[in-house]
């Protein structure tokens, strides 16, 4: 196995771009013409927010931003940050004239932390580049955000993540002296999951895992080295897609051992905890559902627990949410049923609403029809009368699709009986 030189500084930041001439992808905000360039050609920079999926380079476009218009940079974690580390920032910032202020996964501040930019932000003091792989419009508070413009990253696509590596081959000294040639992409690019670094990593991991006679890249090497050194992911966080897919599909699949697993997984890897309770109360509705209505009762009462307490104590909460999701009957008819009726709007647009149920504030809607001969349905037995609500040309469409509570209680049933027969119980 070759190691690399550089004092084993990883191929991806090798490789990080110096300028947005060598940055590829985000072609909506970099190119010709677009916001970012245009900004940074006008010299005319506004606090921002890059949100996106990691390894698409908002880090690489914040340091490109302070280069090229030569303001001083400054960077912080807010994993390892608090405000102390921002206040000092800020006093740097005063002195050095014009300033950034990169924050890495600014969603993991707390209100007070994000409370304490506020002032300098606005005095223009610094300039804010936050980048988040969460929606800022959850976790970053509302007068920050009012501050700053959102910018979306896009995971990148085959082609520029092709042209990633090309680029590699081309311009790192050490690369180029291993000869090596992938005859099959498939592997590489699906692995990377859209992600730059992670393209990169893996390629180098792969190229320094190959004997020095035999440096073709197949994906059957590729998937053999992966799964041998996969462990070398866990530290980066690279995984974290996987993990939470994983998660999602255990407690679908009514597998509460496995779910409380990668339950932990991502507690010790240091996730957000809202971030799971969030991917939760999805979960309680678009796999639950209304074959339990209380999952998604427990799932928000998760959620808002898990904010007013937070790490370590939230874990036995969601603990506590994630057993019940998983054991819980399933359905998806809630989520089948409003997928199916966007998919009908979208194939029969805009219907005109029955005139018997349409609303006629008017005395002119009333004489042209409106609302005549509507039923009020708890005029009738049961609060329950026949009559036509959907539009004329899909009347009797079935968009949902309940199931019943006889078959709900088989699946009770088979559920016991397979966690008897694999986990004694």
């Amino acid at each position: 196995m070759s190691k690399p030189p550089n004092n084993n500084i990883p191929l991806a930041e090798r490789m990080r771009p110096q300028s947005l001439q060598e940055f590829t992808g985000q072609k909506h905000l970099t190119g010709e013409g677009k916001v970012l360039r245009n900004m940074i050609e006008s010299k005319q920079l506004q606090s921002m927010i890059f949100w996106g999926p990691p390894g698409v380079g908002k880090t690489t476009l914040a340091q490109i931003i302070a280069k090229q218009m030569d303001m001083q940079f400054f960077q912080l974690s807010a994993i390892e940050s608090g405000v102390k580390e921002v206040r000092a920032v800020i006093d740097l910032s005063r002195k050095a004239g014009k300033a950034i202020l990169f924050i890495d996964e600014i969603h993991r501040f707390n209100k007070a932390q994000q409370d304490s930019l506020l002032g300098a932000v606005e005095k223009g003091i610094i300039t804010l580049i936050g980048a988040t792989t969460e929606n800022p419009s959850f976790e970053v508070i509302s007068a920050l955000l009012s501050r700053c413009q959102v910018y979306i990253l896009e995971a990148f696509t085959e082609d520029e993540l092709k042209e990633i590596i090309q680029h590699a081959f081309e311009k790192d000294e050490w690369l180029k002296s291993q000869h090596a040639e992938i005859v099959e992409w498939e592997a590489l690019i699906q692995l990377s999951g859209g992600d730059g670094r992670r393209i990169l990593n893996l390629l180098e991991l792969v190229v320094q895992s190959l004997p020095a006679d035999d440096k073709k890249i197949t994906n059957e090497k590729v998937q053999q080295i992966v799964q041998q050194k996969m462990a070398l992911y866990d530290k980066s966080g690279e995984q974290h897609y996987d993990i939470i897919s994983a998660f999602i599909k255990s407690i679908r699949g009514s597998d509460p051992n496995a779910a409380v697993y990668y339950l932990a997984r991502m507690i010790e890897g240091g996730e957000d905890p809202k971030f799971i309770a969030r991917r939760l109360l999805i979960l309680a509705s678009e796999d639950i559902g209304n074959a339990n209505p209380n999952a998604l009762l427990l799932a928000t009462s998760c959620f808002q627990a898990v904010e007013m307490i937070g790490y370590p104590e939230c874990r036995i909460i969601l603990s506590q949410a994630v057993t019940y999701l998983a054991s819980s009957v399933k359905s998806n008819a809630a989520y089948m049923a409003i997928n199916n009726a966007q998919a009908l709007v979208k194939q029969t647009g805009d219907l005109s609403v029955p005139l018997h149920i349409r609303n006629a504030p008017t005395k002119l809607m009333k004489d042209i029809g409106y609302g005549k001969s509507y039923k009020y349905a708890h005029d009738f037995p049961g609060n329950f009368v026949e009559q036509q609500f959907m539009p004329d040309a899909i009347d009797g469409t079935k968009l949902y699709d309940p199931g019943n509570n006889a078959a709900e209680e088989r699946q009770r049933e088979y559920l016991r009986a397979c966690w008897k027969e694999k986990y004694g119980y």
